[in-house]
């Protein structure tokens, strides 16, 4: 199998013959070996656990096809991160607005389902077959908490402005719009939510 990207706490390899992609949490020497043990198995079943929900729900994610100890196997998906949609868009895409306005269609069916992600970014948003499919879901949990939700649009934001500055007010007020489609209650709670997450974070530099 040949290695697609390594984060802090897993490798991603790509199975061409199984047009599979295989999610594989190392091993942490700095660790005492059982927990290290424990909180891989942990980790690799609550996040098995967030996309079965997340699927009936009906989330975009990708399809889980194997499960083990400290692996997942899940569909390849064929498409472009909305990281490199939006860095190549000026010259090459179109259409920011509806593309911008699924991925937040589809955060807030992924708030609805009662999940936040903790590190949305364009980097784990992939545009396949004209979707957007939500990934790497390795930092994200189960909660009905408004702030949980916010700070997944404050990442989101963050990243929109400082990797994409070029496109990002059109990104964001299609992504907001997008939200707001999805669900206008919970738009606007998390929303107003999101104001006090950002005016904490303006006071902290201040």
């Amino acid at each position: 199998m040949k290695p697609l990207a390594q984060g802090a706490e897993a490798v991603i390899y790509i199975n061409r013959n199984k047009n599979a992609i295989i999610k594989e949490r190392i091993k942490k020497n700095y660790r005492l070996p059982q927990i290290d043990i424990k909180l891989r198995k942990e980790r690799t079943k609550k996040e098995a656990s967030i996309l079965h929900k997340l699927q009936r729900a009906g989330v975009n994610v990708p399809q889980l096809t194997k499960i083990s100890e400290f692996e997942l196997e899940m569909e390849f998906l064929d498409g472009v991160k909305l990281r490199d949609y939006l860095d190549k868009s000026i010259k090459k895409y179109k259409n920011i607005s509806s593309v911008c306005g699924l991925a937040g269609q589809q955060t807030a069916k992924m708030h609805k389902a009662g999940i936040f992600h903790g590190d949305l970014t364009t980097s784990n948003m992939i545009l396949s077959e004209k979707k957007i499919f939500l990934i790497d879901f390795g930092l994200g949990d189960y909660s009905l908490r408004v702030e949980d939700f916010a700070v997944d649009l404050h990442i989101f934001k963050e990243c929109l402005t400082s990797k994409h500055n070029a496109v990002w007010e059109n990104c964001w007020d299609s992504f907001l719009a997008g939200y707001k489609s999805a669900d206008k209650e919970l738009a606007k709670t998390v929303l107003k939510r999101l104001d006090a997450v950002e005016l904490r974070g303006r006071y902290k530099h201040v």
